[in-house]
């Protein structure tokens, strides 16, 4: 089983971040909607959920990759009651 770690976004440095969400909002997909969003929207989009807390930043451990995973998904991973 996997272990996670929360990361908060202001322990980690700016431009760490700024390089973590640019290569999250880059990743391999398709966007179905009816325009195409520019990289840097869809950076800032990732940028506001994670300081409002809608994302949290995980760190798995076990194979030392991290991802953004929406609140009740983290709450589950980390098995916090809260």
């Amino acid at each position: 089983m996997a272990s996670f770690l929360r990361i908060p976004p202001e322990r980690v440095p700016p431009e760490t971040l700024a390089a973590l969400l640019e290569e999250y909002a880059s990743r391999d997909g398709t966007d179905y909607g009816e325009r195409e969003v520019p990289l840097a929207e869809k950076r800032e989009a990732l940028s506001r959920q994670l300081a409002a807390g809608d994302l949290q930043l995980l760190f798995d451990v076990d194979s030392e990759s991290w991802d953004l995973v929406p609140r009740d998904r983290a709450r589950d991973l980390l098995g916090d009651a809260s």
